[in-house]
């Protein structure tokens, strides 16, 4: 990437794995949570990294940024995960300069989703991209193409179907739920966590069950009191977890731990229980499928479910790839000109120095010489002519680096080694 004069190192890359390799023990091991995040961008500034945005999400743990080798990017992934590079290796995938571009648009546009057309992940890569750039760790080049990036997935969002209809994780738990048990509006509903997915699974099951028993148990309780005021639900205390599961038929855990916070020790009823897992990592000890009364899913059990949804959002899979090839042309349209800007700089430079002799030398000759007059001109006579020559350098039908070496030889340009 040196050649478009956008950073220091040579590769841009995308290093990560995801739920088409990676089961969920192995993506928890990956997984980064805040203060994870926190520390791995802090150590990618200690090392000197250019530019970076890392995401984590259920589905998938990536870092893109900058390196001279992706295993810079990957030991800074494994020295703030419970994960090894052993491990990474085994399941990863690198992808590097255009196909990690190209990567990054099928991920933000929701193609890459374990249920197609879910756009969760593009509100997380604007989050990460806002937390990088607060760290001063997103280059000019990182920020264009997350731009591009959304811009193209708002187009898929508004200009296809690929979205349509109620797929979703937190869809698919309410969707298991009413083909596995009877009676679901009469059945006591157990909600454990109140992050995304969990306020998701909360609105379905309100809309979809008409249940009245539903109970929400948070760590911190004044966030599960928000979402049950919104829909009017009953909220206990974390200490009383143990209490709730005994009275409960359904128990939904979509905590962020990282470590399991349910197991068997905990479920002291003897009655039916289905628990259904939508954290990452884990947050269900296996070990409840040793009582006779437990049946545990788990959220990639859930992202199996295919129906005539998802089925009829695969047609439109062509017209959003025809979107993101038409916004990522447009990207590397901008990044080839990242290749002519320092000689173009370098040639402005040398008119405007023209232009400064040449204005001294009329100075001393007339005395009622105008300088703002000459000065508008200059300049005027001299954006013309490097937006001339700009214009010459997008020609597809020329060699952009025989023109260019033409330019400097001509020019006698020596044009400025900083990124521009």
């Amino acid at each position: 990437m040196q050649k478009y004069n956008i950073s220091r190192s040579n590769y841009f890359y995308a290093i990560g794995l995801s739920y088409k390799k990676a089961d969920a023990d192995i993506r928890g091991r990956f997984s980064l949570d805040e203060n994870s995040k926190q520390s791995l961008l802090n150590q990618a500034k200690e090392n000197d990294i250019e530019s970076l945005i890392v995401t984590s999400t259920c589905n998938r743990t990536e870092i893109y940024g900058f390196a001279q080798h992706p295993f810079q990017l990957i030991q800074l992934l494994c020295d703030n995960t419970r994960g090894t590079v052993e491990e990474f290796q085994e399941v990863a995938y690198i992808y590097k300069n255009n196909d990690a571009i190209a990567h990054m648009f099928r991920v933000g546009s929701g193609l890459d989703s374990q249920i197609l057309g879910d756009f969760e992940i593009i509100s997380q890569l604007k989050t990460s991209a806002k937390i990088s750039k607060k760290h001063n760790l997103l280059n000019h080049f990182t920020e264009r193409l997350i731009n591009a990036v959304i811009q193209a997935s708002k187009r898929i969002k508004t200009e296809t179907d690929i979205s349509s209809g109620a797929t979703s994780v937190s869809f698919a738990s309410v969707q298991y739920i009413f083909n596995s048990v009877e009676d679901i509006s009469n059945k006591n509903i157990l909600l454990f966590g109140t992050g995304k997915i969990g306020r998701n699974t909360c609105e379905n099951l309100v809309k979809h069950t008409k249940n009245e028993h539903i109970t929400l148990i948070n760590r911190t309780k004044d966030k599960a009191e928000q979402i049950a005021g919104k829909f009017n639900l009953l909220v206990k205390d974390y200490a009383n977890l143990q209490e709730e599961i005994s009275t409960s038929d359904i128990l939904i855990v979509a905590t962020g731990a990282q470590r399991p916070t349910i197991d068997k020790h905990i479920i002291q009823s003897k009655k039916p229980l289905l628990i259904l897992d939508l954290s990452i990592p884990k947050n269900v000890n296996e070990n409840v499928k040793e009582l006779d009364n437990v049946s545990l899913v788990h959220l990639d059990d859930l992202s199996k479910i295919t129906d005539q949804t998802l089925e009829a959002r695969k047609k439109h899979i062509p017209f959003a790839e025809a979107i993101i090839e038409e916004v990522k042309a447009e990207f590397n349209s901008w990044l080839e000109t990242r290749k002519f800007a320092p000689t173009i700089k370098a040639l402005k430079h040398k008119l405007n120095g023209f232009a400064s002799a040449e204005l001294d030398v009329q100075r001393k000759k007339l005395t009622d010489f105008n300088e703002a007059q000459a000065e508008l001109i200059s300049n005027n006579i001299i954006q013309k002519i490097t937006n001339h020559f700009a214009h010459h350098l997008k020609d597809d039908n020329i060699s952009t680096d025989e023109s260019l070496e033409l330019i400097k030889k001509v020019f006698q340009l020596e044009p400025s080694k900083k990124n521009v």
